[in-house]
């Protein structure tokens, strides 16, 4: 191999490897079917008990409930916020509202947590 090859190669695989960390900011979510889904499509919901961008579901809540996580860097846009949650961690908000998927949903589309808890969780929907 010459060098030269030698020195296309090395800068590919150098590109390659730089790739991900050049990812444009995204929205966290996105809207499907008049609903918010996160990035996997999976259904995102609201808790009634949640107010003024704080979760009150920590916990053995939040095993059942996982909070769409978000990353210290990551910046609000629009009607998306980042909260801090009790446990130190960061939460996507989409307008004031914590937002969050839930364990029994199995495949993209599902809403098994519409409604539970007497109607304290609900499906997350775009103003």
């Amino acid at each position: 191999m010459t060098q030269l090859s030698q020195s296309w190669k090395a800068l590919l695989v150098s590109a390659a490897l730089a790739l991900p960390g050049l990812a444009f900011a995204a929205e966290p979510a996105m809207t499907k079917d008049g609903m918010l889904v996160d990035n996997k499509g999976m259904t995102l919901y609201t808790f009634a008990k949640d107010a003024g961008g704080k979760s009150m579901c920590n916990d053995k809540c939040a095993a059942n409930w996982p909070p769409l996580a978000a990353e210290a860097t990551d910046k609000p846009m629009g009607e998306w916020t980042v909260i801090k949650r009790d446990d130190g961690t960061m939460q996507w908000a989409y307008d004031g509202k914590p937002l969050y998927t839930f364990v029994m949903d199995k495949k993209a589309g599902d809403m098994t947590g519409d409604g539970k808890m007497d109607g304290a969780w609900k499906v997350a929907k775009p103003d």
